[in-house]
C-alpha cells in the first residue's frame, strides 16, 4: 500500500498507467474508499492513455482516521444546514481539497484532470476554483454546488444514509445494511447484480471503514455551504454528469452545478441514480474521453451544452 503525507495527514493511494501520460485524479465520495471506483472504469482511463491516481480521502480507507476530533452530532448538523445556521466542523471540504492537492504535489504532478463523484465532485470543484494552474479539466459526477434551496434527498435516501446497521459489530448485518443503502440510492434502470453488490461491500469492509470518519465527512459537506459563487470562477473545461433518477443528489443539483460553472457541459443520463453501475462504464468513459481530449461536441441549449442520451 502506497502512502504519502499531504496537508499533515497520511493519504493512501494507488496509480495505474504510464506516469509520463497526462494525469487523472479520481476523487471519491462520502465514506467510500478508492476501491469504490469500478475497476473497468480505472482500467479504461489507463487504456485511453492517462496516468490514473485513486486515493482514500481523510477519514476513509487506509488514509488517516481523525478519531481525536470526535464523532459529530449528525442530526443537529443536518438541522442547522436546513435552516442556514453555521456549523462547527472538525474540517471542511476545503481541507480535503488541500489533501488532494498535496497528494499531487507529493507525486510531483504539476497539473491533472479531475474526476470527482458526489462529495468527490464537490472537492474537485474547490480544487478547480482555488488552484486553477494545477487543474487541466473538471468532471463533476452526481454532485452539487451546495446552493441553498436546492432539493435534498428523498426520505428513503436520507434515512438510508443516516441510519447505521442494527448491530455494527455483526459483519453480516453491516454488509446487509451497506447493500440495502446501495440499492436505495442506486440506478433503477441499471441495477447491480447481487453477486457484484456483495463483492463490492466485502471489498469496502476490507479497507478499514470508519463510521465516525464518515460522520465527520458528512459534517464537512454541510459546513462547507454554498459554492455557487466559487464555481463561477472556474475557467478550466468542465463536464457535469448527472443521473435523472438520482434520489440522493437530485438532478436539479447537477443542472445548477452546470449553470454555475462558465461554459460547462451537462450530460444527463436517464435511469441513472447515485452510483456508477457496470452497464454505464463504457458510456461514461466515452464522454470523459471526449472531454479530456478537448473535442467536446458543439454546445447547445440553456446550460452550456445539455445532452441527454447522446451516446
Amino acid at each position: 500500500m502506497a502512502t504519502i503525507i499531504a496537508n499533515n495527514v497520511t493519504i493512501a493511494y494507488e496509480t495505474q498507467g504510464d506516469p509520463s501520460a497526462p494525469a487523472v485524479l479520481l476523487v471519491m465520495g462520502l465514506g467510500t474508499p478508492l476501491t469504490s471506483w469500478p475497476r473497468d472504469f480505472v482500467d479504461g482511463l489507463a487504456e485511453l492513455g492517462f496516468y490514473v491516481i485513486c486515493f482514500d480521502n481523510r477519514d476513509c480507507g487506509w488514509s488517516s482516521k481523525l478519531e481525536h476530533l470526535g464523532a459529530p452530532n449528525l442530526p443537529l448538523a443536518y438541522l442547522k444546514s436546513r435552516i442556514g445556521w453555521p456549523i462547527k466542523a472538525p474540517y471542511t471540504l476545503h481541507d480535503m481539497a488541500e489533501d488532494a492537492l498535496g497528494l499531487l504535489a507529493g507525486l510531483r504532478i504539476a497539473k491533472a484532470h479531475l474526476i470527482g463523484a458526489s462529495m468527490g465532485g464537490m472537492i474537485a470543484q474547490i480544487m478547480a476554483a482555488r488552484a486553477p494552474r494545477r487543474v487541466l479539466s473538471l468532471t463533476s459526477i452526481m454532485s452539487s454546488s451546495g446552493r441553498r434551496g436546492l432539493p435534498g434527498p428523498t426520505r428513503a435516501a436520507r434515512n438510508a444514509l443516516l441510519r447505521g446497521p442494527r448491530n455494527p459489530k455483526d459483519r453480516d448485518a453491516v454488509i446487509a445494511h451497506m447493500a440495502k443503502t446501495f440499492r436505495t440510492i442506486g440506478s433503477p434502470a441499471y441495477p447491480t447484480s447481487e453477486r457484484q453488490l456483495l463483492a463490492m461491500m466485502e471489498q469496502a469492509l476490507q479497507r478499514n471503514p470508519s463510521a465516525s470518519g464518515t460522520a465527520r465527512q458528512m459534517v464537512a459537506v454541510a459546513a462547507s455551504g454554498d459554492r455557487s459563487a466559487l464555481l463561477k470562477t472556474i475557467r478550466c473545461p468542465a463536464l457535469v454528469i448527472h443521473g435523472a433518477a438520482d434520489p440522493l443528489v437530485p438532478l436539479a443539483c447537477g443542472i445548477d452545478t452546470a449553470q454555475s460553472i462558465p461554459n460547462a457541459v451537462l450530460h444527463v443520463i436517464e435511469g441513472m441514480g447515485h452510483d456508477l453501475p457496470p452497464q454505464l462504464i463504457e458510456r461514461l468513459l466515452a464522454l470523459i474521453d471526449v472531454h479530456l481530449h478537448g473535442n467536446m461536441v458543439a454546445r447547445i441549449g440553456r446550460v452550456g451544452a445539455t445532452q441527454r442520451g447522446l451516446i
